[in-house]
């Protein structure tokens, strides 16, 4: 290996591992907040959603009846979510999708309702969303059961 190659990785690695470092501390950043500062940034009902894992009543989101192209994205800190193209009608009330983008929730099992459901947060603000189930439509299977409360819709431009 000749010394130009070598110089010519090492700053490409450096490069990489910047950007990295900045994505981790954007990620912890968010994290960080306190509950006034949520409490600052959301509404009441946003935050018992988002920070107290609550659940909006059944049939009170507007995005139900959303049908332009556009992207789902978290309230809290607008990480894009869902892409239209998700979303079906589950007739249950709350915004359904049968898929995510990639890496954007973690889950954890809630056993509120005496038995084990799994619920999911946003990787980037741990915000609450709602719940998964096994009861959605091909190809997934899937049903991501949102809070519309806990969403933004941005439509395509």
């Amino acid at each position: 290996m000749n010394r130009r190659f070598f110089i010519k990785t090492l700053l490409k690695t450096m490069v990489l591992l910047n950007v990295m470092h900045l994505n981790a501390f954007a990620k912890l950043k968010e994290k960080l907040r306190t509950d006034e500062e949520w409490k600052k940034i959301l509404t009441p009902e946003q935050y018992d959603i988002l920070r107290e894992e609550g659940t909006e009543r059944a049939g009170t989101s507007a995005l139900n009846f959303e049908k332009r192209e556009g992207d789902y994205v978290c309230v809290a800190c607008y990480t894009k979510l869902f892409h239209s193209s998700m979303k079906y009608d589950s007739g249950t009330g709350w915004p359904s999708f049968f898929t995510h983008y990639p890496d954007v929730f973690g889950t954890k099992k809630d056993f509120k309702l005496f038995y084990p459901r799994t619920e999911y947060h946003c990787y980037v603000c741990k915000g609450h969303h709602g719940h998964v189930f096994n009861d959605g439509p091909r190809p997934t299977g899937k049903r991501f059961c949102n809070n519309g409360i806990a969403l933004k819709f941005v439509p395509k431009v």
